[in-house]
């Protein structure tokens, strides 16, 4: 059988793009379809090439055929699914000794089922071709490399890390092709014969930060459970788009850039590019013009995910809300305290209480949570709802590491006396919806948390994201797939965040709206604009460094170069307001204020 399936892969190349099934309009990124013929096509392919076919591979292709037949309409085969894994995730696997150590591996490297053929109709790419348009889009007159399109990719907030500070393995991973945050692996098919690499938005995407030294400037090292508060994900998806289409109707200059960025890529690979990937890729880009581009919403700049109208969008007949819904990227620490996730407390598990106090010595498991992250991969990495409980477990593994996971400490120096005097107003003005801090092992941590659900009115901050969360959607998710292990409701308030890490957090607020923690405590000074992406830390202040230029805009400093492209946040864009959580910080004077900011260093 094996040389039966040899030789047809021959004949097989020869189906023409046409017979390949049609894209999904489900599109967050420019989609590439490789899905092989129908039953009906299949068997218009054995005549393609009779001179190269003898009678008994017109036998097996048949044979083959006729199997294909007796096979369910939704049979994966049927329908032409086939899906890739990582090697670097596959390798981890077989080596490692403890759940913690698999758990960090899968939250930098597993694709948990985002490597397929159904998620290159949503938000996968074929790495090589994206990429590689994206040199020619840069310079075509200069000759395409690995190290360019490395420089290209930080401009939009992803990151090559020099190392990971909390890896727990003794060795270091690296990132040679693909940056920190992408997950990749080859997606292979015998018949038809089919090969490419392709890409993914993994756990590490958002949720990987990097640290900053006694200066505030970013270091080559990163931190995971940080949010990555320069990604960009409008501007590389937008920037793919546009590179894509540039590329015109010939594809030889892609393929001839694309030998020279990879020279050890296969011919099988580019055999698949050529006669799968660019008649998709023609056919499908001008629908997407018409149609104002690849995003059908927006996450709102650097720092800002929009999970929400993403999920809209992959559930169908839910108009999603442009920018509106989006959030600032969130930490990951003590996520093992919250009773309920996202910024609303909108998911919730089954037959647990939604706002429930969660102290540190409660027995718990990961798979408690891990079966609503799980979820998060429809709308983010765009894969089908009914796969998600059979890598349940591997969602788990990631889960227990981020329940172990402590953030790193403060890089400046910490003025103990004021700090001090800070713990006694956190205990006093903060506690009760933040959470209860103590020393162990020499770092303050959270101890108990009371998942307090704030209403809008008492909050007063920005109330875009609840009016996103309609009665339909709540009823589409909870009759879905997705409902089957977690319960949506609409809360109608904001659960007070987990401030641990917090300094490293910025900007703040749910919506990412503030600059710095000393302009949160003084709302009549929070600045209606402010850069933010590929910036230095502001030690004293905590949060972007910057100036208050002659308009008031938060500005950065003169001397300040970003390591990615900045965006200018406007406090008046719909979903971006500055306002709220005001009232704590009337009953401080300007040293209680700067002994709760230097406090909070600590955490």
């Amino acid at each position: 059988m094996e040389a039966i399936l040899a030789q047809s892969e021959q004949a097989m190349q020869q189906v023409p793009a046409s017979h390949i099934e049609g894209i999904s309009h489900r599109v967050i990124v420019p989609p590439v379809v490789l899905k092989s013929p129908t039953t009906t096509t299949m068997s218009d392919a054995i005549d393609i090439q009779p001179s190269i076919m003898n009678h008994q591979l017109r036998r097996a292709l048949l044979a083959i055929a006729a199997i294909v037949l007796a096979m369910p309409a939704g049979c994966d085969l049927l329908r032409g699914y086939t899906e890739g894994r990582g090697e670097r995730i596959e390798a981890y696997e077989t080596t490692v000794s403890t759940r913690s150590e698999l758990g960090a591996a899968r939250f930098v490297f597993d694709d948990f089922h985002g490597l397929s053929t159904d998620t290159l109709e949503t938000t996968a790419l074929p790495w090589k071709v994206a990429g590689t348009a994206l040199l020619l889009a840069d310079d075509p007159s200069t000759t395409p490399t690995q190290a360019r399109l490395h420089t290209i990719l930080t401009r939009f907030g992803f990151l090559y890390p020099e190392r990971i500070a909390n890896w727990p393995l003794p060795e270091q991973p690296t990132f040679a092709d693909v940056p920190l945050g992408l997950v990749d692996g080859q997606i292979r098919r015998r018949l038809p014969a089919i090969e490419l690499q392709t890409v993914n938005l993994g756990c590490a995407g958002c949720h990987a930060g990097a640290l900053h030294d006694a200066d505030g400037n970013a270091t080559g090292t990163v931190w995971l459970g940080l949010p990555n508060t320069s990604l960009d994900l409008d501007a590389y998806v937008d920037a793919v788009f546009e590179a894509l289409t540039a590329l015109g109707d010939d594809p030889e200059p892609l393929l001839a850039a694309l030998r020279q960025t990879w020279p050890d890529i296969s011919e099988r690979e580019i055999a698949t590019i050529r006669h799968f990937v660019w008649p998709r890729l023609s056919a499908r880009l001008p629908e997407l013009a018409r149609a104002g581009g690849a995003l059908p919403f927006r996450n709102g700049g650097p720092g800002r995910s929009n999970g929400v109208d993403a999920l809209k969008h992959r559930l169908g007949a839910l108009p999603a809300n442009d920018s509106a819904a989006a959030v600032s990227i969130p930490m990951l620490f003590d996520v093992g305290l919250r009773s309920s996730l996202l910024v609303d407390g909108l998911y919730a598990t089954r037959g647990a209480e939604r706002f429930q106090t969660r102290d540190r010595g409660m027995p718990d498991a990961p798979e408690r949570l891990a079966g609503i992250v799980g979820y998060f991969t429809v709308p983010t990495m765009g894969v089908e709802p009914d796969r998600v409980p059979d890598m349940l477990p591997r969602i788990a593994d990631a889960v227990a590491f981020l329940t172990e996971t402590v953030p790193p400490p403060f890089p400046g120096r910490i003025d103990a006396d004021r700090a001090d005097r800070g713990e006694r107003i956190y205990a006093a003005h903060c506690a009760s919806c933040h959470g209860s801090y103590r020393e162990i092992d020499g770092a303050l941590r959270l101890t108990g948390f009371p998942n307090r659900l704030v209403s809008l009115k008492e909050i007063a901050t920005d109330r875009r994201r609840i009016d996103a969360i309609s009665p339909g959607l709540v009823d589409a998710i909870n009759d879905s797939e997705i409902g089957r292990k977690q319960i949506a409701a609409r809360s109608g308030g904001y659960v007070a965040t987990v401030l641990t890490g917090v300094w490293a957090t910025a900007p703040y607020l749910h919506n990412g709206s503030v600059p710095t923690l000393w302009h949160f405590m003084r709302p009549a000074l929070r600045p209606g604009r402010f850069q933010v992406g590929g910036h230095r830390l502001d030690l004293d202040r905590v949060g972007i460094a910057g100036e208050t230029a002659v308009n008031g805009d938060w500005l950065y400093p003169s001397d300040h170069r970003p390591w990615s492209k900045p965006s200018l946040s406007d406090s008046t864009t719909p979903g971006k307001h500055n306002g709220g959580h005001e009232a704590p910080f009337d009953e401080l004077d300007e040293t209680a204020k700067d002994d709760l900011l230097e406090y909070l260093k600590r955490l």
